[in-house]
């Protein structure tokens, strides 16, 4: 009984754990892909027009994005209470939003709807932050992987609560907001002990290799089975029997992973040394908590950074580590003598822990700041139109297209990690070079929507998915080793308002803008062939002209911009690369010492 008892306290204790309750914390936690499905019940309802809407829209955009609240509160609150928090704001501003839906409570206002569409949807910020803040410093040595997993399951968040929804079987269409309001906020209350770092990250296990595979395999697997489930609810009229079926399998696939902790806790010997390789003393620190550093060692290491010539980087590891302590040697014993005065120099260096008003001063912070506004803002455009950019090529089902950039999107986001962390870890490459790639994929894919060719629709919404996923594994990761980890929230939620930021001005201008000069044009030709008519016909032209207007057909709809979101795209991966040239020595630092 006692054994049994310290085997169980080791699993709550687990990083894994908490690793695949982050996970399902992500699953839930990206309800603002569900507004498009959410968005015709609430303008049908209230009666709103489509520009009503697209306010709606931009308040969710805001409430997703803005989540410096969520990074300070995650700083002096257990990370239990920031879930907590978020909890409460989903269920008060999507619970508010169907209470006004439904006719329970008093219609508000368009600005308080987006108050409450604004608050509902912060609230996942929180969930977020938590799971990142946590996962990142209990791996801080696979940041690329934990990153790219966890944000895949938000991307990924969309259709499963969409699938889940599908054993409703309700014909009440706000029975979807409801379950938007309740859902989430259950999870996240049931989970929100289990999140939070936790002991044993300052060692490498073993098993952590096939631990990652075996995540891997299950995220593989569970956008596969997303995938082939959408296509068949699609194309056949399933009986409700086969729906919860489905649901069912796809609960079990998101229950595997906890395997990993339940056989590290209750089948191996925690104490083993198998288990448990301690790493060097230099790698052993927390993240910039260390209780009492030397004031002496500090200031000795620093100046050796600054003194060392620029070729010992390039040096084979090993000569490196003996030219650094030898000029170590040297510069301990001058400072022992008086001959010279070490001092240190003021503020973090990259690697180090930064706050984000001393990151912001930092030209690497804004290159990846803006590297992410062209890459992540353009395919955030893609994925904001892709309703009109399918229906103007000719597609009718344009929620599979929908559908399918959110598989992508998450494998993406997955691959993102795992290819990045290779770079890293075998090459002690920057980061920022898979970014680089990830946008010159993208640049193919806007190519590609802006020629309309057969089938390029899907190969547009394919190499989109994909890259636009990968940012958001490859740039926290990045943020975390460049800027430390003991800001990470504050810094990661600085970097996310990059995307919005982006979207604001190609979809609300460029997109729009030259959208409606094309479906213009187009009208005004369709009028002119109206007049050799018949009357009636003339009659009903002019009656329905406006609606008609409004609509754009052809791959000229959105030629023009596609060519820009390209041309976006190959800027962004030219400031990438200047971050690589940056940053070389920094990683070359950080990740050099595993090769040796």
């Amino acid at each position: 009984m006692r054994r049994f008892k310290e085997r169980f306290g080791a699993f709550i204790n687990n990083r894994w754990l908490v690793f695949v309750a982050a996970m399902w914390v992500q699953s839930v936690s990206g309800i603002g892909y569900l507004f498009g499905s959410l968005s015709p019940v609430i303008k049908s309802s209230l009666n709103y027009n489509q520009k009503e809407i697209a306010r709606l829209g931009v308040a969710k955009d805001l409430g997703d994005s803005i989540g410096f609240l969520a990074a300070t509160l995650c700083e002096v609150l257990p990370i239990w209470a920031g879930l907590l928090i978020g909890a409460v704001q989903n269920f008060i501003g999507y619970g508010w939003v169907w209470l006004i839906v439904t006719r329970r409570a008093p219609i508000l206002p368009l600005w308080a709807m987006c108050i409450l569409i604004f608050v509902g949807t912060n609230g996942e910020t929180y969930f977020n932050t938590g799971a990142l803040v946590s996962c990142v410093q209990n791996f801080p040595k696979s940041r690329g992987p934990v990153v790219g997993i966890l944000k895949g399951f938000a991307g990924l968040a969309g259709a499963i609560l969409t699938q889940v929804y599908a054993i409703v079987n309700t014909p009440d269409h706000a029975a979807l907001i409801f379950m938007v309001a309740v859902g989430p906020s259950m999870v996240i209350i049931a989970l929100m002990f289990i999140v939070r770092p936790v002991g044993g990250h300052k060692q490498v296990h073993p098993s952590d290799g096939s631990s990652f595979t075996f995540i891997y395999s299950v995220c593989l697997l569970l956008a596969a089975y997303l995938m082939g489930v959408m296509l068949l609810e699609d194309l056949v009229d399933l009986s409700y029997t086969l729906i919860i079926l489905f649901t069912t399998i796809l609960f079990l696939i998101l229950l595997l992973p906890i395997a990993i902790p339940v056989m590290l806790s209750f089948n191996m010997d925690p104490k083993s040394p198998i288990e448990e390789t301690l790493l060097p003393a230099h790698e052993t620190h927390g993240p910039s908590k260390s209780a009492q550093p030397t004031d002496v060692n500090e200031v000795i290491l620093s100046e050796v950074e600054d003194e060392k010539p620029r070729e010992v980087d390039l040096l084979p590891a090993l000569e490196r580590q003996k030219r650094i302590a030898h000029l170590q040697a040297r510069l301990f014993q001058a400072a022992a003598e008086g001959a010279v005065r070490v001092k240190r120099k003021k503020g973090p260096r990259r690697g180090e822990d930064f706050t984000l008003t001393q990151a912001l001063i930092k030209a690497d912070l804004w290159l990846l700041f803006l590297s992410l506004l062209l890459g992540s803002g353009s395919g955030l455009t893609v994925i904001d139109n892709l309703g009109q950019m399918s229906q103007s090529l000719g597609y009718d089902n344009t929620h599979i297209f929908v559908s399918m950039i959110s598989i992508w999107n998450f494998l993406g986001r997955i691959g993102g990690g795992y290819f990045s962390e290779i770079i890293v870890r075998e090459y002690a490459y920057p980061r920022p070079v898979t970014l680089a790639v990830a946008q010159i994929v993208m640049a193919f894919g806007h190519f590609f929507f802006a020629m309309g060719w057969p089938g390029g629709m899907h190969i547009g919404t394919l190499l989109i998915g994909l890259g636009y996923g990968a940012h958001w594994a490859i740039v926290p990761a990045a943020a975390s080793e460049l800027f430390g980890l003991k800001n990470f929230g504050a810094l990661y939620n600085f970097l996310t308002m990059a995307s919005p930021a982006g979207s604001l001005v190609f979809s609300g201008l460029i997109a729009s803008t030259i959208y409606d000069h094309e479906a213009e044009k187009q009208a005004h030709l369709r009028r002119h062939r109206q007049i050799s008519e018949p009357m009636v016909g003339g009659m009903l032209g002019r009656a329905f002209g406006q609606e008609e207007s409004l609509k754009c057909e052809g791959s000229i709809c959105f030629f023009l911009t596609s060519l820009i979101m390209s041309g976006f795209c190959i800027i962004a991966v030219v400031l990438s690369m200047i971050l690589v040239h940056r940053t070389k020595i920094v990683y070359a630092h950080l990740y050099g010492k595993a090769q040796a």
